[in-house]
């Protein structure tokens, strides 16, 4: 639709058209992703790709190798996502497009066990997500709730790093930022910090964090989220002699069902 009607329209206005098209093309791909279906992801973040390209702005393909690393990321595999997020991270790919790299590549390393590398790379996210892309007015890209998405990133990958301790302190001040209104936002951190308190041994305060995110889990819909919850009902099941455990464990395992999507 963006490309037929730019065709008809003076280049200032089909430039204008196109980015409008890519940006709907891109949170498309996301919500896609979100039900699960990495194939149709995949296209529509292509299809942004292709848009973008068509206005003049190649930048976004940087942006899709992001999006392609958060695939990688959540089928385990750390060097597919390193390796992805690295190349997004060219000079000349705007700050803030680079930072958002810098935080996935950091998860990548998170996921491999390397805390050294991992540090380093939020490191640079900060120093990136810290500058402000001037002369431009394109829509911002990643996600706009995240009072301090460093901090709320690094409490994630020290989920994946085996020190659930410190996440569940990071997240703990990090999630106290985010506005009730965030719904997505509170469900998707919120469960890793449910998680992260699970590996910590606190069994109780878990499923107490655990409990009253089960009504926005049904409701957002999130493929990414439903991996969490069903990695902290793993988590919690080696404790399936607890009270709060037999309590939470019925509506969890319902919640955490793929098919709930």
């Amino acid at each position: 639709m963006g490309r037929a009607l730019s065709a008809h329209c003076d280049s200032g206005t089909r430039r204008h058209l196109l980015a409008l098209g890519s940006r709907y093309a891109e949170y498309v791909g996301w919500l896609v992703q979100e039900t699960g279906d990495e194939r149709a992801a995949l296209w529509w973040t292509q299809r942004a790709v292709d848009l973008a390209a068509a206005g003049g702005d190649r930048a976004l393909a940087g942006y899709a190798l992001v999006r392609r690393a958060l695939i990688t990321l959540y089928r385990d595999d750390a060097e597919q996502t390193v390796a992805l997020a690295r190349r997004a991270q060219s000079r000349a790919l705007p700050p803030r497009m680079r930072g958002l790299a810098a935080q996935r590549e950091a998860q990548g390393h998170a996921l491999a066990g390397d805390r050294r590398s991992c540090m380093d790379a939020m490191d640079r996210a900060r120093a990136l997500l810290s500058l402000q892309d001037e002369g431009t007015d394109e829509p911002v890209i990643g996600t706009m709730h995240l009072p301090d998405p460093v901090g709320m990133v690094t409490g994630w990958c020290l989920v994946d790093l085996g020190q659930p301790r410190e996440a569940s302190q990071e997240l703990d001040r990090q999630l106290a930022l985010v506005g009730g209104d965030a719904v997505r936002t509170q469900v998707r951190y919120g469960v890793r910090r449910a998680l992260a308190y699970a590996s910590a041994g606190g069994i109780d305060h878990a499923c107490d964090l655990a409990a009253p995110l089960l009504d926005g889990v049904e409701a957002v819909g999130s493929a990414t989220v439903t991996t969490d919850l069903r990695r902290l009902a793993r988590a919690l099941a080696r404790h399936a002699n607890h009270s709060s455990v037999r309590r939470l464990g019925p509506r969890l395992g319902t919640s955490s069902r793929p098919s709930t999507f």
